[in-house]
């Protein structure tokens, strides 16, 4: 057996294996996933405002991370007619959006070639990576909030909007804030 293979089997083939709610939300790859998700918001939280190399490096590491945890969790469907309540408030949102925005200065905006609004425009769409790190945080956040409180019920729906919310909005504004800092990184323009 190559070492791909069981990597391959280590990741992938428990997803083959999972068909209840019971299963899918206390799997390794939820259990994975809600971890990074974790650890995703408390770097937002804390770091944003401290050194900007130390939050960009971080954040380099832990969006693709997110990124792929979410994407190997089986498909989960909304069971409960839940109420899963909204903890991340507009204040929390505004804090964390607005110390990334100080952290990153002038480097914080991007042009945007995914937005919906670029085929309306001559120009391309100048967007905050700021914005993009703090919607994701905002569901995240949320998704955490509810998830941690145990209840089955909950657990699974909040997991199943957050999964949907990752298909349908944040995970392209993952993938663009990550273009984004890649460049801030990398980039050999003095900052």
């Amino acid at each position: 057996m190559t070492v791909f293979y069981v990597l391959f089997l280590y990741l992938y083939a428990p997803i083959y294996k999972i068909n209840n709610m019971n299963e899918i939300i206390f799997s390794k790859q939820t259990e994975d996933f809600v971890r990074t998700a974790l650890e995703y918001c408390v770097l937002v939280e804390k770091h944003s405002q401290g050194e900007r190399d130390y939050f960009i490096d971080n954040m380099i590491k832990v969006l693709p991370l997110l990124y792929l945890k979410i994407s190997i969790i089986p498909p989960v469907e909304e069971n409960y007619d839940s109420d899963l309540q909204t903890k991340v408030s507009e204040e929390m949102y505004n804090r964390v959006e607005t110390a990334i925005g100080r952290l990153l200065g002038n480097e914080n905006f991007y042009l945007e070639t995914f937005h919906p609004d670029i085929r309306l425009s001559d120009s391309p769409v100048a967007v905050k990576i700021s914005e993009d790190l703090a919607d994701i945080y905002q569901d995240l956040g949320n998704f955490i909030a509810v998830f941690k409180n145990g209840h089955k019920e909950t657990m699974n729906d909040s997991l199943a909007l957050c999964i949907l919310n990752f298909e349908k909005y944040w995970g392209q504004r993952l993938l663009n804030a990550l273009r984004a800092l890649h460049f801030i990184k990398y980039s050999d323009e003095p900052e």
